[in-house]
């Protein structure tokens, strides 16, 4: 027998930007025109989430640059959950002849990311992606990092890819045609990351909570910033494709993808998280591991935000039962939960007392 161990690295570089008036500017443009190959006529696909291409009639996607192609897909997580706006992606790509030397841009929102993220990585074995994310949520969590997906089999995220983009553009100014509600969501993610990384991160969200939920311009665009900043950080700590068990990243996570579907997507994702958060931080002080005034502080926090700790569909405890072996089927090999040692830091553990997760659960049920 021959054995023959191949052994290299891959490096991955890419900016994330926060600006404002992306498409009246040149940056984009720039970035465009000087990556890779300059002698290369490079090609442009823009896939833009429908209610982002109705909000902001003033952009002209098709003359931004030369011969550039055009397709508006729903936005929501709908555009996850069936295969259609995957496949007219793909067909886009293969009519406007996007090749490993062009781009495909996605605007949009989380999902409409995640959709078209997944058509660029599996077209033609990998074709150059663009982000610009339109949301909070988007542009403080999911748009900076390397996951793109859809959902199928009725489960969150069971197709996708680990495949980063060559550049990540927040422009500030999308999120100003956001409703309040849609606004508030997407700052979960940013409690997620201080409770288990950053004290004086969660600390800054307690002061500033009146002003996140009245949406202060100045105050959204800092959580934003100090968010990405941490979301990134993690990725690059050590296991930016999750070969490992370990999910620091999805804490709050196991209850809120089983909450999602069980209200058929009618609760955002960041209101979710927002409630599984709550829910650890529960499980969490019943296990000991932080004081109930550290649970009342964070339960706190979300709720000043502009978060409900609770909903109804909760009531038949076995779906959190059928929540947590879908999370553990997800993440293959030993079940790792991430709960809070204290405010700041996160801890991991690999077996859960579900008799606690109810009296966890009970508990918020009381909160009003």
């Amino acid at each position: 027998m021959k054995v023959i161990n191949q052994s290299f690295q891959v490096s991955y570089e890419y900016p994330v930007v926060f600006t404002r008036n992306l498409f009246g500017t040149s940056t984009l443009r720039e970035f465009l025109e000087n990556y890779g190959e300059k002698a290369y006529r490079k090609k442009v696909l823009f896939v833009v989430d429908e209610a982002v291409f109705n909000a902001h009639p003033h952009i002209s996607f098709k003359e931004y640059w030369p011969g550039a192609g055009l397709l508006v897909v729903p936005g929501g997580e709908r555009v996850k959950n069936h295969s259609d706006s995957l496949e007219k992606v793909l067909a886009a790509i293969n009519e406007y002849g996007i090749d490993r030397h062009s781009f495909v841009l996605a605007v949009g929102g989380g999902a409409v990311l995640d959709m078209v993220g997944y058509a660029a990585a599996i077209a033609h074995r990998g074709v150059k992606l663009v982000r610009i994310p339109t949301t909070v949520l988007s542009q403080n969590d999911s748009a900076v990092g390397v996951k793109n997906s859809i959902n199928y089999f009725g489960k969150k995220n069971f197709l996708g890819t680990f495949v980063p983009p060559v550049a990540v553009f927040n422009d500030f100014d999308f999120l100003r045609t956001l409703s309040p509600r849609d606004q508030i969501s997407g700052i979960a993610e940013a409690v997620k990351v201080a409770l288990i990384k950053d004290l004086d991160f969660f600390e800054w969200l307690e002061k500033n909570a009146k002003n996140l939920r009245e949406g202060v311009e100045s105050i959204m665009e800092e959580q934003i910033i100090r968010s990405a900043e941490h979301h990134l950080a993690h990725i690059r700590s050590g296991d930016p494709f999750e070969l490992g068990s370990a999910r620091p990243l999805d804490f709050g996570h196991w209850a809120a993808h089983k909450l999602e579907y069980l209200t058929g997507f009618e609760v955002r994702h960041g209101e979710a998280v927002a409630i599984g958060i709550a829910l650890d931080v529960c499980y969490s002080q019943l296990m000991g591991f932080i004081k109930e005034e550290d649970r009342d502080r964070v339960l706190q926090v979300l709720q000043s935000i502009g978060f409900s700790l609770y909903h109804p569909v909760l009531d038949n405890k076995n779906h959190l039962w059928e929540g947590l072996n879908e999370f553990r089927e997800h993440l293959g090999g030993m079940l790792t939960i991430t709960l809070l040692e204290k405010l700041g830091k996160g801890i991991e553990v690999h077996e859960v007392d579900f008799n606690k997760v109810i009296l966890a659960l009970d508990h918020l049920a009381t909160i009003k």
